[in-house]
């Protein structure tokens, strides 16, 4: 990798494009650090400190949340709404359209996409100025005033469509994918800063915070072999004669990786798992009633019961294996692979053309999904419990999740990959000159 970027150093365009990213990253990080006029930070920074879900929140804007800064909804607006286009695609034949219509259809969704995720931005502004009015102490008196609520609200909004830009320049002049990035720099900041404060306070428990670090690398080692992994199914393709011209008569492969869905699968489970913990934490007197003390005693990391976390973590793999298989759905068709292979004269050795082809392709797809299910069900609850265990006592745990790790290597190998594509690309376009 390091190697990949002195390479692309030595190139101008490409050193143009990185210093883009670098600055439109730097924009970002800077509006993290500019609080919402009238908030106090001291008591958002105690709130958040009190909610699991509202913790890992705060970690993928960087900290954001914890300040009150304009970024508090960073970039997870665009991300559910993202995720909804996704589902909605396949539900809806209109969007199904669209999204096979080229380019055209791209940036149909892409704006129909931008739109749902202002409409997101505003209910999640909504909650939060509701949770600050409820639970902090604003200057600007939210409880009585109703134009400090709706500043708040805009204000929010506002900050989450200008993260929203940022990742759209970053993608378009830059390197990679802006949104990636941007969440890949929060959660590094994050990470970064409670490092920094473990070694400032705990000076007298230095082996249990390198004892973490090991831990971080070892896992930070497991994901990248396991993301390497795929299965290669062989195909031929039959010689045919066009003409005075030999077409064909070649062997190639299709890849299917062990973890193809990426970190999705646990992004939609802990979403999903995690909303009525939202609901009830923004609304006080449901949090205060039988029902809302009994799931966040019973069915959270945080409970203080040791059979709530084991169902909260039982609930968490189930949801993980099936969104797995969700979105291998999607990006996986083996009725459509099938075709295109028989359309042009290939076939699979030892397995007939048409519905066995297809029959063979899904039954290795599931079995390879189960693993890469498998995987990400040990990277997420695993970790996370021995994170708990070993980094409680240094304040290492809540900054440091098995999910935010899996992203971090997920954006940085896509980074190098991204990188290394245009460095070929430069060096085919030199080649034909």
């Amino acid at each position: 990798m390091f190697e990949t970027i002195k390479n692309a150093f030595g190139t101008k365009e490409i050193r143009v494009k990185i210093w883009a990213t670098l600055l439109l990253l730097l924009v970002y990080r800077i509006g993290c650090f500019v609080p919402v006029p009238g908030i106090s930070v001291i008591d958002i920074r105690k709130l958040v400190e009190a909610g699991s879900f509202l913790s890992v929140i705060s970690a993928i804007t960087g900290g954001s949340l914890s300040q009150g800064t304009l970024f508090a909804l960073g970039i997870i607006p665009f991300i559910n709404s993202f995720i909804i286009m996704q589902l909605l695609t396949l539900i809806i034949p209109k969007l199904e359209e669209m999204s096979k219509d080229g380019e055209e259809g791209r940036k149909k969704i892409t704006q129909i996409t931008r739109y749902v995720a202002i409409v997101l931005g505003a209910i999640q502004a909504i909650g939060i100025a509701f949770m600050w009015k409820n639970y902090i102490d604003p200057i600007y008196g939210m409880q009585k005033n109703w134009l400090a609520m709706i500043y708040v609200i805009v204000i929010l909004v506002g900050g989450s469509v200008m993260v929203m830009w940022l990742g759209e320049r970053i993608t378009e002049y830059g390197i990679g994918n802006g949104t990636s990035l941007i969440i890949f720099v929060g959660i590094l900041s994050t990470a970064g800063t409670s490092l920094l404060n473990a070694f400032r306070t705990v000076p007298n428990k230095l082996w249990n915070i390198f004892g973490f670090l090991i831990l971080v690398v070892a896992l930070f080692a497991f994901i990248v072999f396991m993301d390497g992994g795929e299965r290669r199914i062989t195909v031929q393709y039959a010689k045919q004669v066009k003409g005075n011209k030999m077409y064909g008569g070649q062997t190639t492969f299709i890849p299917i990786r062990v973890n193809a869905s990426g970190v999705m699968p646990i992004i939609f489970a802990s979403s999903f798992i995690m909303f009525p913990q939202m609901i009830i934490s923004f609304i006080p007197k449901l949090a205060e009633s039988k029902f809302g003390v009994w799931w966040m005693r019973n069915l959270t990391t945080s409970g203080g019961t040791w059979w709530g976390s084991l169902i909260y973590y039982i609930f968490l793999v189930v949801f993980i294996i099936f969104f797995a298989y969700f979105y291998s759905m999607i990006q996986f068709n083996p009725e459509d692979v099938s075709k295109n292979i028989q359309q042009y004269g290939g076939f699979i050795p030892g397995i007939r053309p048409g519905k066995p082809t297809s029959d063979y392709l899904k039954r290795i797809n599931n079995r390879i999904t189960l693993f890469g299910a498998i995987f990400l069900s040990i990277i997420c609850v695993i970790p996370t419990f021995l994170f708990n265990v070993i980094g409680k006592d240094i304040g290492l745990s809540s900054a440091f999740s098995a999910t935010g790790l899996l992203i971090v290597v997920s954006v940085a190998l896509e980074f190098n990959k991204s990188l290394e594509s245009q460095i070929m690309m430069r060096h085919y376009k030199g080649f034909l000159k």
